[in-house]
C-alpha cells in the first residue's frame, strides 16, 4: 500500500541549515522547527492515517534549477520530512525498526519547485 503528500515549496538545504546554525546557537534550530511545521500542515492537508509498519519513504525532489547538490538539498528534509511524520501520529518513530530504507529522486521544476513523498508498506 502507499500514502502520498507533497511539500509545495522547495526546503533549505544542509548548507543553510549549517551556516544559519554557526551564525547563531539558535538559528539552526529555529530553522527545522520552521520547515517541521510546514511539513506537518502538508501531512494533515493529505489526510493521511497512521501506518503500524514499517515503511519505505520514496522522495521525488523537484527543484528550479541544478544549482544545489543532491546530497545538501536531500539531507535537511530527511531529518525534517521524518521527525515531521512521527510528530504527526504517521508512524511511530524514525527507528530502525519503523523506517527500512528510502529512495530519493531529482527533478527540474522551474516554475513550481516541491517535493513529493510517497509511503509505501506492507498492510
Amino acid at each position: 500500500m502507499t500514502q502520498h503528500f507533497t511539500i509545495h515549496d522547495r526546503l533549505p538545504g544542509m548548507n543553510e541549515y549549517t551556516a544559519n546554525q554557526r551564525a547563531n546557537k539558535y538559528g539552526g534550530n529555529l530553522m527545522k522547527r520552521t520547515a517541521q511545521k510546514a511539513i506537518e500542515w502538508e501531512i494533515r492537508a493529505a489526510k493521511l492515517k497512521p501506518i503500524k509498519s514499517p515503511i519505505t519513504i520514496h522522495y521525488c525532489f523537484y527543484e528550479p534549477s541544478k544549482r544545489r547538490d543532491k546530497d545538501n538539498i536531500a539531507g535537511f528534509a530527511h531529518k525534517v520530512i521524518q521527525d515531521a511524520l512521527v510528530s504527526t501520529g504517521i508512524i511511530k518513530d524514525d527507528a530502525w525498526d519503523y523506517i527500512t530504507g528510502f529512495t530519493d529522486r531529482f527533478a527540474i521544476d522551474r516554475k513550481e519547485p516541491h517535493i513529493t513523498v510517497i509511503l509505501e508498506y506492507e498492510q
